[in-house]
């Protein structure tokens, strides 16, 4: 089965419906065998539900009025695979959670890669017109790296809403069995990592364990990057303490395990982005397996990312290829680095312009207790790709 295309379905406004406490719109996909081109015929739909495991991140779109509250809801909510769909009539709760984390996917990478030619701009699909962009569906390093940080974000997107209560199904997770040492203690309200990563997986790997779900090297390649982003994910849990004594003395420190920061998560799996291992499918033993392709036969590594196929260099528009160009992106004129003009712009060259920047200057603190500030302009000088 071939993923690559570019696929167009709309979903249609069919009514508004007005339910007990809230207001919601309800879509409906229409499944029709016209030769209209802007309608998805039922084999279109069929295959955007089985060529791309992460087309749930569609649900960074989900109105915040919208409460997922009733098991119907469900059909609303777009990019869902049927036991995804299922996973959210069992588990209503957990859909907010679920929809908070696609958000945090398409934020965190764009703030990931912003100093890049690629930038993310892949995953910002919109509900209304979910399009298919092949640098996620060929199997490129850059499928690699959002499957791994999906996986990554909604289990700890989960683990947290534990901690903080938003969750009735779990709670803080186990103390340690270790013992402290001298001057500490445990306490506090552990990340919920087990439940987690166990929700997480569920919910993230279900497209890929489909019977019709693409080509058995793309599902093995997005289910071993899934797991090297839980992996980032375990080794992101650290303990964190609060320090307690007369006169903060921090004579006792309190102390649980917690999680670090989507951000710095996302910072590590780039670097294994960076340094990820271009693979085949070939036959290992009675099956087959991924293996490095320019590299004596070995297995691939549990923690490193894994692509099959090469990227284009994402300087020019190019959407046979899920290019988009860096026309028009802003670069650094004095950087050496990825978002450095020259490298940004592929040699193409770049604009100047200014830019007028109101700033709070000249702060004068009064006692007591009040801080006045005046109001600075200054020029700026910016450069935009050819």
């Amino acid at each position: 089965m071939n993923c690559s295309g570019s696929l167009t379905p709309l979903i249609y406004l069919r009514s508004e419906r007005r339910g007990k406490g809230f207001k919601e719109e309800a879509v409906q996909r229409v499944l029709t065998f016209e030769s209209d081109p802007r309608r998805p015929t039922a084999l279109s739909l069929l295959l955007s539900q089985v060529c791309s495991g992460i087309k749930w991140l569609a649900l960074s779109h989900t109105p915040a009025s919208l409460h997922i509250n009733q098991t119907q809801h469900c059909k609303l909510l777009p990019g869902l695979v049927s036991s995804q769909a299922q996973l959210c009539r069992s588990n209503l709760e957990l859909m907010q959670t679920i929809i908070q984390a696609a958000r945090e996917v398409k934020k965190t990478c764009q703030k990931t890669f912003g100093d890049m030619r690629w930038n993310c701009s892949s995953i910002d699909i919109p509900v209304d017109a979910p399009k298919y962009r092949p640098d996620l569906d060929r199997g490129t390093r850059e499928a690699a790296f959002v499957y791994a940080l999906s996986a990554a974000a909604i289990s700890h997107t989960i683990a947290r809403a534990c901690t903080s209560g938003d969750l009735r199904l779990c709670s803080c997770g186990p103390i340690p069995a270790e013992i402290p040492e001298p001057g500490y203690r445990w306490g506090g309200c552990a990340d919920n990592m087990h439940y987690g990563l166990m929700m997480g997986s569920k919910f993230s790997d279900a497209p890929m364990k489909m019977k019709r779900s693409g080509s058995h090297a793309n599902k093995l390649m997005h289910l071993h990057n899934s797991e090297v982003g839980r992996q980032a994910l375990k080794e992101a849990l650290v303990m964190k303490c609060k320090c307690h004594g007369v006169s903060g003395s921090c004579s006792i420190r309190t102390c649980w395990r917690g999680l670090q920061d989507l951000r710095e998560i996302a910072m590590d799996l780039k670097t294994k982005y960076l340094s990820a291992t271009k693979v085949v499918h070939r036959p290992m033993g009675t099956r087959k397996q991924l293996v490095p392709k320019d590299i004596d036969i070995r297995p691939v590594r549990e923690n490193e990312l894994v692509y099959l196929q090469s990227s284009p260099d994402f300087c020019t528009k190019n959407e046979k290829q899920g290019s988009v160009g860096t026309q028009d992106r802003q670069c650094n004129k004095t950087s050496v680095g990825s978002d450095s003009c020259d490298l940004m712009c592929c040699g193409r060259g770049y604009n100047p312009y200014t830019e007028k920047l109101v700033e709070r200057c000249h702060c004068k603190y009064h006692w007591c207790c009040y801080v006045t500030c005046k109001k600075c302009e200054r020029i700026v000088e910016r450069y935009v790709c050819k």
